[in-house]
């Protein structure tokens, strides 16, 4: 295998990379996302509410709890301390706007726990909408921003 893979050793096994050697920095990461929502759930969302209860609330909970558990859903990410997760959701005319930032001072980056947070968040919307609108659709996960770390910042 070429040695140009962080994640292969030498036989082409997978493996997490060793970052003991790596400087503890202070990590930003900033994720988005949308879940596209019928009309009548914008309404509900804006209004009495969807059947199963505050899904704004419940999203943002879960995009928190999604962030915490993001070593135990993507095999080779590092388990870090997590010293912030904020999840943002907006109602707009036609969908749910999810923005997460996660942040820790670690050896490596929190990219993945910022994804993570707008995923879950994303799947609980449409879990709590399914039944007024089943063809909700997530969308437009994306990475923003990051900062710290060797590489430095990066912005979309």
């Amino acid at each position: 295998m070429s040695s140009g893979f962080t994640h292969i050793d030498a036989a082409g096994a997978a493996r997490m990379v060793d970052v003991t050697a790596k400087e503890v920095t202070a990590r930003v990461a900033t994720a988005a996302g949308r879940v596209v929502v019928s009309p009548e759930v914008v309404a509900l969302l804006r209004g009495e509410g969807v059947p199963k209860g505050d899904a704004i609330a419940v999203a943002r909970i879960a995009g928190i709890a999604g962030a915490k558990r993001t070593p135990d859903l993507v095999p080779l990410c590092h388990p870090i301390a997590l010293h912030g997760v904020t999840v943002d959701l907006e109602v707009t005319d036609e969908a749910v706007e999810i923005t997460a930032t996660a942040r820790t001072a670690d050896r490596t980056g929190v990219e993945m726990e910022a994804l993570t947070s707008v995923a879950v968040a994303g799947l609980t919307v449409v879990d709590m909408v399914k039944a007024v609108d089943p063809r909700a659709v997530i969308s437009d996960v994306r990475l923003l921003a990051k900062s710290g770390g060797k590489k430095g910042d990066w912005v979309r």
